[in-house]
């Protein structure tokens, strides 16, 4: 079974950025320049806020070192692949969140080691010195950048091929997803009862807080309230899977406490934002 989910769980995470790839074009990046403010803001919110108010929270919930790590890695996770759909749904501005989820994907293969490593000396000292930031940086390349350009050549030398397979593509890598939550859960439910109480009012306020600010902040600099819409669905739809896989890439383990919180938010993450999209949805 270890061995089964230590080859799968790369493999399904591969698989989940390669569906990501076969939906983008080079015109979700030239995208950026054309609306380099709302880019901007996006980007603040999900690269720098999100970590910020994850570590926030963590200091007002004092929580176990290795979930307090889990937390951080899924705070320094890109946007999950379904924000795009459920921005469609919110009425928001899908170019926008397609670009987001694209650029800041492919900027993970920095953003998240440089803020794993830094929590992982933060909350657990030195247990983990081993782990450095051109190592994960690298084993995310490989599992999360190749996939993505891969599928984008799909994409450019296969238009055709690709856009018929893209809905199978999408929904295999959304049953992917669930499966991995549920081993994510399973391998540590004692642990997660255990700990539910603090880890749980650590990721609903990352969720209550970050779905209004990341509104707020697009508002704030003057974007439409569409922008606003997809940034904040961008802030509050993590790419949950990304999350365990790197928590297992740092541990070492398949799906140990690192991962445990991207887990129990790829859960939570659609609890509380689906009811709230749909709402928006139907009074629109």
């Amino acid at each position: 079974m270890d061995l089964l989910l230590s080859v799968g769980l790369p493999l399904a995470i591969a698989f989940i950025m390669f569906a990501l790839g076969t939906g983008l074009t080079g015109a979700d990046f030239v995208r950026v320049a054309q609306a380099p403010r709302a880019f901007a803001v996006g980007l603040l919110a999900q690269v720098v806020v999100l970590p910020l108010v994850a570590f926030a929270l963590l200091t007002i919930f004092p929580t176990d070192p290795a979930l307090a790590v889990g937390v951080m890695i899924l705070a320094a996770c890109p946007g999950g692949t379904t924000s795009n759909i459920l921005t469609r749904l919110a009425g928001g501005t899908v170019a926008l969140s397609v670009s987001l989820t694209a650029i800041v994907s492919l900027l993970s293969v920095i953003t998240v080691p440089l803020i794993v490593v830094w929590a992982l000396g933060y909350f657990e000292g030195s247990a983990l010195t081993e782990v450095t930031v051109l190592g994960l940086g690298l084993q995310m390349f490989a599992i999360t950048t190749v996939p993505v350009l891969l599928g984008m050549a799909l994409r450019l030398f296969a238009p055709g091929a690709a856009g018929r397979a893209e809905p199978w593509l999408v929904r295999a890598a959304t049953v992917l997803f669930a499966l991995i939550v549920i081993a994510a859960l399973a391998a540590n439910w004692s642990v997660f009862i255990g700990s539910m109480p603090d880890l749980g009012a650590v990721l609903i306020g990352l969720l209550i807080v970050m779905l209004p600010l990341g509104f707020l902040l697009a508002r704030a600099a003057g974007l439409t309230g569409g922008e606003a819409k997809a940034i904040s669905i961008e802030c509050g739809i993590q790419n949950g899977t990304l999350g365990i896989a790197v928590g297992a890439l740092v541990s070492g383990a398949v799906i140990g406490p690192y991962s445990l919180p991207s887990g129990v938010y790829g859960v939570l993450m659609y609890l509380v934002t689906v009811p709230v999209i749909l709402l928006i949805a139907r009074r629109l």
